[in-house]
Order: C-alpha cells, then structure tokens, then sequence
C-alpha cells in the first residue's frame, strides 16, 4: 500500500506533499471512472485579503458532483464541503480509496442524494496563485482568506444557504473548525480528519520553517523571481515532506533495508521536485502562520466527529491537546485510529475505509437527512 501511496504523494496522500502544485497539468489525477464531476470556475472582484493586499479578480475553481436539494422550508439539505490539504486540490478526492468508498451508489456520501462541493483553495490547483504571474507579488493569503473565499463560494457562487456537512483532511480539517465558528448556524456537522485545533508550533511549527529556509537559502530562488526551479532547496523541501507525511509501520514493512529506501528516494524524490513551484509552496506552507482557533471552539454548534490517527508526524496524540480541547465543543466526538497496517500516517486522512464508519455514525447523530 505504501508504495502505491508513494507513488501519488503529489495528488493528495498526505498533508502536504505539495500536491497539486502545476495543478491541471502533469500533477492533476486521473478522476475515477464512473464519476462526472462538473467542473466550474466562481471569480471575486477586488477581492481584499487580510494582509490589505488587494487582487483584481480572485479565481476560485471547484466541482461538484451531484445535484442540491431543498426541504420543505426552502433551505438547501444536501450540500456537502469537502476541504483539501496544503498543496492539494479538489481533484485530490475523486480516486478510488476516498470517493470510491463514499460518493458511490449506497454509500455514505452517495452523490445521488448529496450536492458534493471540490474547491481548489487559494494558492492551490486552478484557482489563483503565485505560479500565474505574480509570483511574490500575489497577496500573502491565510487561512481566514481562504475559509471566506470558500464561504464566498457557497453562498454568491453555488447558491446555497446551508451545510449538511463540511469535512477537510490535514488543512481542510483546519478549516472546518473555522467553519464552524465562524458560521456557527450555517452548517450541521463538521468532520475534520487530521489536525489540531491550536496555533501550529513545537515540531509541526519546526519542519514547517525548515522547509521555507531551505527555498529560501538556495541562492537559486533569487528572492522569488528564478527563471529555473530552485531544485536544491526544492529537494530538501521535498525530503522535509517525505518525513512529515511518513507512516512508520508501512515504512518498515515495504523498505526494510538501507538498498531498499535508496532505490526509493532516488526515483521519487526528484520525480517530486519535477512537479513543484517554489513559490506556490512557500506561500501554501506560510498560509498557516496565524492559525489559531482553539479560543473560540466553544462557539461551534454543529456536530463534530474530530478523527486523527496514532501514527501522523504532524499531530501527535501524545501531546494531549486533542483530549483537552475536544471537551470546549457543546457536540464534539474524538476518534484517535491505532496505528496499523490500514493506516498511512498523517495520510490516514484520505483512505475512507479507515474512518467512514464515523462518517455515517456523524451523518445519523447531526440530523437525519430530509
């Protein structure tokens, strides 16, 4: 399984493998067959980021699948948000190990009863980013540009007036507690797979600079304005997100000697740094500088089923912050995975069969479906 997850760690494995960067192009994922995804493009005029900066006009691409439904009090029932990590893109969610186990025929996302909605967040896959032609002279976007832009995006571009749920892996998992303050009364459930609701620091903080120092210190970045790649501060970056995104056991079991992970990293790595921007992953990986909503998750009111798993780098359970801040949300549910061979480290997030029995455990506490 690792290898296989390996092999696609640019489309969405984990957290962060920059997934998606030169999305559209030789990054994007073939869409599993079967699904028609109807792709669409929502733009925002003079769209104003936290930072003052302003851009002209915002491009926020998505598909959808499925088709939204109203309930006898005219408020959309069937609308389902579905948020993607650093570097990924909505396409990310329409391969077999997630929509093959929950968007199909019975199953628990079946997208003939729900409206699927597949943002590409700020920064990330086809909607607008540094690697269109600013460069660093795109505005520096957080997490709080992104969730309104999202939110811009239901409401003035889609229509909708209502979530039946919002789930997001890695920094879609951020952004569904956002969500859920932020539109307390807007959305019924909330399931985020693979983060923590505090300020990111300690270790997680730690890589995150690493890998920034690293583009940064190659005298090939040339403060944003190469002509080439900077492939040496690429390659650590790389290197950086190998390890964050790592499962341990699978790692073991698939490179049990030292012949083995070199043979690994010398096809993989620079196959990696092949599909990378340098500034699209700086700007995606800095988006989390003031990320921090753990003093306002008493606010939310939606249903939460919060699910990690034991063996993600990036959040580890050992810490305890998951156990304290779950108990500050009214309707909150924590699940911790043990670590196995079913899960994928921090990517545990994206295979479906390890967790969609939470899923529909959530769907039946937050509501039934009208």
């Amino acid at each position: 399984m690792l290898k296989k997850c390996v092999a696609v760690l640019l489309l969405g494995c984990s957290l962060a493998l920059p997934v998606g960067a030169r999305t559209g192009t030789r990054a994007e994922q073939t869409v599993m067959k079967g699904l028609h995804p109807v792709a669409g493009n929502f733009f925002i005029k003079n769209f104003r980021f936290q930072s003052g900066e302003i851009l002209p006009e915002l491009k926020l691409h998505y598909q959808t699948l499925g088709a939204p439904r109203r309930g006898p009090d005219g408020h959309v029932v069937n609308a389902v948000l579905v948020l993607h990590g650093t570097g990924g893109s909505g396409n990310q969610f329409l391969v077999p190990r997630y929509a093959g186990e929950l968007f199909g025929p019975g199953q628990p996302l079946d997208a003939s009863k729900y409206f699927i909605v597949l943002p590409d967040d700020i920064g990330h896959g086809q909607s607008s980013k540094p690697s269109d032609g600013l460069r660093t002279r795109f505005p520096h976007y957080d997490y709080a540009d992104m969730v309104r832009a999202e939110h811009a995006l239901i409401v003035d571009g889609l229509k909708l007036d209502h979530l039946r749920l919002v789930t997001g892996t890695s920094m879609g998992c951020m952004h569904a507690f956002m969500w859920g303050e932020d539109y307390p009364h807007f959305v019924d459930a909330l399931m985020p797979l693979a983060c923590l609701p505090v300020a990111i620091g300690g270790r997680n903080r730690m890589w995150r600079q690493m890998l920034m120092n690293a583009i940064r210190d190659d005298p090939g970045w040339k403060g944003g304005a190469y002509v080439t790649e900077p492939r040496q501060g690429l390659r650590t970056a790389v290197d950086m997100l190998l390890i964050a995104g790592s499962a341990p056991i699978a790692l073991q079991r698939d490179y049990p000697s030292g012949h083995d992970m070199q043979a690994y990293l010398a096809h993989t790595v620079p196959h990696m740094v092949d599909l990378l921007d340098a500034n699209d992953l700086l700007y995606q990986v800095a988006s989390s500088r003031d990320y921090d909503p753990h003093a306002r998750l008493g606010a939310i009111r939606a249903t939460v089923m919060w699910v990690n798993s034991q063996d993600d780098f990036i959040n580890p359970p050992y810490l305890g912050i998951a156990q304290r801040e779950v108990r500050k949300m009214p309707h909150a549910t924590y699940v911790l995975i043990p670590a196995s061979n079913a899960t994928h480290g921090h990517g545990t997030h994206t295979w479906a069969a390890v967790w969609k029995s939470y899923l529909v455990k959530l769907l039946g506490s937050s509501g039934a479906d009208r």
